[in-house]
């Protein structure tokens, strides 16, 4: 049986990814989403994600991040084929959307990657990288995980784990599917109700001082572009497995600024080439 482990929110931390790969070296990775975007790297983090999926090795979700960069694109290459100004407005709307939510990032980081690994130098919806357009069309929102490590797009008849980048899929007043709820609400808005079997969820989106558990809801976003601290946890059906906390490059004082909330979780802390040191 192969381990499956949850990777969250990267946020262009491609040394933070390959650190997992080191710790992790067999296992079967499901990157909780926002893989994109606030941080250094987000293409090249994009490209090993993709290297990953081509190999077996990932399944990979879309998180808020990813849902903002495919706005303008799915309205850009709907204009193509209509040539409808309206589909362009949306597309250049989107577009925007993304940029101000943490898109610029990337926008400028393209020549440092061009330079490197070829393409545009420049990011448009014209020019729209090709690594990145075939990454946020093969993302999924929801998958479960049952004890033999296989991950279903449905909810499996024997238990699982859910594992969705910001909530369970919900019904809410602000989001008609359940699958866009999944991808944007926050923990005070829960607790969320799972399906039957699914012990419990894991989910990134919302930062927090360490691996949290509220409920039956799990959260490990530690704010990994800018603390320099990443969560991985093992999954396991029948009983929570000890998080590994990768703590690399950055500025973990920064997470006193997350909430404090629910119950901490067991970890064990990875200390990485380049971190600072305990203060």
């Amino acid at each position: 049986m192969t381990e499956v482990v949850v990777v969250p929110d990267l946020h262009g931390r491609l040394d933070l990814l390959l650190a997992a790969l080191r710790q992790f070296p067999g296992a079967h990775f499901l990157s909780l989403g926002d893989a994109i975007d606030r941080g250094p790297r987000s293409l090249a983090t994009v490209d090993k994600l993709l290297e990953l999926h081509d190999q077996g090795r990932a399944t990979l979700l879309m998180g808020n991040h990813e849902r903002m960069a495919q706005e303008g694109l799915k309205w850009y290459q709907r204009y193509s084929g209509t040539h409808d100004m309206d589909d362009y407005r949306r597309a250049m709307e989107g577009y925007q959307w993304w940029m101000q939510a943490g898109g610029d990032t990337v926008r400028k980081e393209i020549p440092h990657y061009a330079a490197e690994r070829g393409g545009p130098s420049s990011l448009t919806l014209e020019q729209f990288p090709a690594n990145l357009a075939r990454y946020l069309d093969l993302l999924v929102r929801v998958v479960y995980v049952t004890a033999d490590g296989v991950i279903h797009l449905e909810v499996p008849p024997e238990p699982s784990v859910l594992v969705a980048h910001a909530s369970p899929p919900v019904s809410h007043p602000q989001y008609r599917n359940p699958e866009t709820a999944a991808l944007w609400l926050r923990p005070f808005e829960g607790p969320f109700p799972l399906p039957p079997g699914v012990a419990y969820s894991v989910h990134g989106h919302t930062p927090v001082r360490g691996p949290t558990r509220l409920g039956r809801h799990i959260y490990l976003d530690l704010g990994a572009y800018e603390t320099g601290r990443l969560a991985l946890l093992p999954v396991s059906v029948h009983q929570l497995s000890t998080v590994t906390v990768l703590c690399g490059r950055g500025e973990p004082l920064r997470a006193s600024r997350y909430p404090a909330m629910g119950e901490a979780l067991p970890a064990q802390m990875v200390t990485l080439d380049g971190a600072p040191g305990r203060r």
